[in-house]
């Protein structure tokens, strides 16, 4: 089972690691990090860089696909070799996945018209004009497209198709090997529940598409 995970510069790099800790335990998983061309990818602080060991073209037909979202994003939303090959790796995936705003490029290249979906809680509003159906949740599915919330959600969508790649007993034992339990020590992972001044704040900071 061939898992490819899409890095471009400046991707967040939770979006990419969370999925890939998860998926990595999937008997039978073999992941390969992608990009444009085989590559050191550096993260969106450029703090952090992954090597991306395949070309798109080294990668046609994955058996699942993963795109992480960040500040990258938004340099991938028109024409290009990587919608190009989105679009044709999609054909023949079983399941096509996102990460955050990756839910953006997936729903830009077409792929969510008309589909429920999530991204990030400040991108909902862009989701809904690229014609998804935006639902705000830690993570859905619809048909063969399974879409995740922000950074940290892309842990709980890899947990639920890692139950639907093997079964819930598989999905439990890399639940617990991985010791992922969340208890933080504030509520405000949620704009539901930050102090309304923080939410107030972060939506005055933020605009999409990103710059």
């Amino acid at each position: 089972m061939q898992i490819v995970i899409a890095l471009y510069d400046r991707f967040t790099a939770l979006d990419a690691v969370g999925p890939h800790q998860v998926l990595a335990h999937v008997p039978g998983a073999e992941i390969i990090f992608a990009s444009e061309r085989a590559r050191a990818v550096s993260d969106e602080t450029g703090t952090l860089t992954l090597g991306a060991d395949a070309s798109y073209a080294d990668v046609p037909h994955p058996d699942v696909l993963l795109i992480p979202g960040g500040p990258g994003q938004s340099a991938h939303m028109g024409d290009g070799p990587f919608r190009d090959w989105i679009i044709e790796a999609d054909k023949t995936t079983t399941w096509t996945t996102s990460v955050c705003t990756g839910s953006l490029i997936l729903a830009a290249a077409g792929l969510l018209t008309g589909r429920q979906a999530t991204t990030y809680w400040l991108a909902m509003n862009e989701l809904a004009s690229l014609g998804a159906k935006p639902v705000h949740d830690r993570y859905v599915f619809d048909g063969k497209y399974a879409t995740s919330a922000g950074v940290s959600a892309g842990i709980d969508m890899a947990l639920a198709l890692a139950a639907r790649l093997t079964d819930d007993d598989t999905a439990q034992a890399i639940q617990l090997g991985i010791e992922y339990a969340p208890n933080p020590p504030f509520n405000a992972g949620s704009p539901t529940t930050a102090p309304p001044a923080l939410v107030a704040a972060q939506r005055a900071a933020t605009r999409f598409p990103n710059p």
